[in-house]
């Protein structure tokens, strides 16, 4: 029986300091503009240098992230039809804004691996449905085979977007994972690697996205714009400047994030390589204690891993004994997102092999930058004394 006193091991803490809290609550107090304003453009440069791409768009949410690049690709006539592939293994807001949107969506199986998109489907997907666009997870932190899904996308003309909000500091090919595609996502979520209470971020190289979705992410007005731009569409139009403030030139949203959060985040960008370091060397330290369990692989030179993630034959057993010992888990994100019922009630019972063994037989474990190797070592110990090990890489086709 564990102590009441031992201290639970969290599969998340708050990446929000005393001392950033105390800095933040003297900032307010100075008197500085709270809502989005020059602070919020700031973080949104700083984030575009730390992750070596051009421009970045802070918003309230990754949801609102994968949202608004979705939506922006679409405004932006990149797309020359409404047929999208997702990934089942996934979260539900990198797949629910395409059916809000209207897109016709398939979802593509899990690699056995990486737990990214299976190759030999996704080829099979594009071949036969012609998609317009594809969006990818990288799943807690793991690279996707990106060099291959690249070559598939640039076969089949598929625009790639990078659902990248559990992969914050990973980096593949010596370049952060979100940079790879036309645009990617990341949650700056309590849970997530570091956090701006609630916020996202879309990150792209593409000058003329960026725009849009400046525009989209305010309502679809042009006052965010480069001037040249925004003067641009004010004449196209026949704007003139009294109704100019006030004139929307897309279908937009408010997916605004605060100034009083770009200075917490701008803050928390100072400790992202600690934190993605950290992040690794625990994921070593699960596998080298865990070895008789799966394990994802990938080709990510620097993983920075957002859970530990395997498979167990007696999962519910495994979660009332870590209960028991004050260690928190959950499921593997969550599952296939083939089986939950916002999407059966559309489209029906889908099988999807490896998706399925993850959904039934997947779990993950604590891993943030506060978790020492004392606490890992806890963990591992509670774990191996009850869990039954499942294979996932034999299921492979």
């Amino acid at each position: 029986m564990m102590k009441s006193d031992v201290k639970p091991v969290t599969l998340a803490e708050d990446t929000i300091s005393q001392d950033e809290l105390e800095q933040t609550a003297a900032w307010m107090l100075a008197g500085n503009r709270l809502t989005k304003a020059g602070l919020t453009t700031l973080f949104e440069e700083e984030f575009a240098a730390w992750m070596g791409c051009k421009h970045a768009v802070f918003v309230n949410s990754g949801s609102s992230a994968n949202l608004l690049m979705i939506y922006a690709a679409q405004e932006a006539g990149r797309l020359r039809n409404k047929k999208v592939i997702a990934p089942a293994v996934s979260w539900v807001t990198t797949v629910s804004p395409l059916i809000q949107l209207g897109f016709d969506v398939r979802l593509c199986d899990c690699d056995p691996v990486n737990l990214g998109l299976d190759l030999e489907h996704l080829e099979t997907l594009c071949r036969e449905d012609a998609p317009a666009m594809l969006i990818l997870v990288h799943v807690l932190g793991h690279a996707n085979h990106m060099r291959e899904i690249r070559e598939i996308c640039d076969r089949y003309g598929v625009l790639l977007l990078e659902d990248s909000c559990e992969a914050l500091g990973s980096t593949y090919d010596a370049r952060k994972l979100g940079c790879h595609g036309v645009a990617g996502s990341f949650s700056f979520y309590y849970g997530h690697h570091i956090s701006t209470i609630e916020g996202g971020m879309v990150v792209t190289d593409d000058s003329e996205l960026h725009q849009v979705m400046l525009s989209l992410r305010s309502h679809g007005w042009s006052r965010d714009l480069d001037p040249a731009r925004r003067d641009s569409l004010q004449q196209e139009h026949g704007i003139d400047d009294f109704r100019n403030l006030y004139t929307f030139y897309h279908a937009g949203f408010n997916l605004r994030s605060t100034d009083l959060q770009a200075f917490i985040g701008r803050l928390q960008i100072a400790k992202l390589d600690d934190i993605s370091w950290v992040r690794q060397a625990n994921f070593n330290s699960y596998a080298a204690q865990l070895p008789d369990f799966f394990r994802q692989e990938s080709d990510a030179n620097l993983v920075s891993s957002f859970a530990y993630g395997t498979l167990v034959e007696n999962r519910m057993e495994v979660y009332a004994h870590l209960k028991r010992q004050q260690i928190e888990c959950r499921p593997l994100i969550c599952g296939n997102i083939a089986r939950h019922p916002f999407w059966t009630r559309r489209y029906g019972h889908q099988v999807l092999p490896n998706a399925d063994l993850i959904h039934e037989f997947g779990i993950y474990l604590p891993n943030h930058h506060n978790l020492s190797t004392a606490d890992v070592e806890r963990v591992t110990t509670a774990f191996n004394a009850v869990a039954r090990p499942k294979g996932l890489q034999a299921q492979a086709a």
